[in-house]
């Protein structure tokens, strides 16, 4: 096996660690009331015990124009450091809203260019297929 270039920390501490994405099979909509941040049928779900499963969507389905970056930080010893976004409709309710590890550590590159949402601030509505 190749070594890794930016391995996790974490993991390298805890190899025992599971953290798991996979495929969303359905589509995921982000609101803020009546509007739309985010639409996906390419949603990513991403899975760590004991933590609640959390939705990675692609940069490419998120409505930057709805957001405005903030200079909150937060570090993940699994994941790296992510950046984080405000939802402008929501208000203050919406400061620091949707978060993305875009340098993630090598075990994480899939959610690379992918957002997750704090369900606490924003309706993160999911429909299976």
């Amino acid at each position: 096996m190749d070594k890794l270039a930016n391995p996790a920390p974490g993991f390298q501490r805890n190899p025992d660690k599971v953290i798991t994405i996979e495929p969303y099979r359905g589509s995921v909509t982000v609101r803020a009331g009546d509007t739309i941040i985010a639409r996906s049928t390419r949603a990513r779900l991403l899975s760590e015990p004991p933590y609640p499963a959390v939705f990675y969507i692609p940069f490419a389905d998120i409505d930057f124009g709805k957001l405005e970056r903030t200079g909150h930080s937060t570090h993940c010893p699994y994941k790296g450091d992510a950046s984080y976004w405000s939802v402008l409709p929501a208000g203050e309710g919406g400061k620091d809203a949707m978060w993305a590890y875009e340098q993630p550590f090598d075990e994480m590159t899939e959610i690379r260019d992918h957002g997750a949402f704090y369900t606490s601030k924003v309706a993160v509505e999911a429909a299976p297929e």
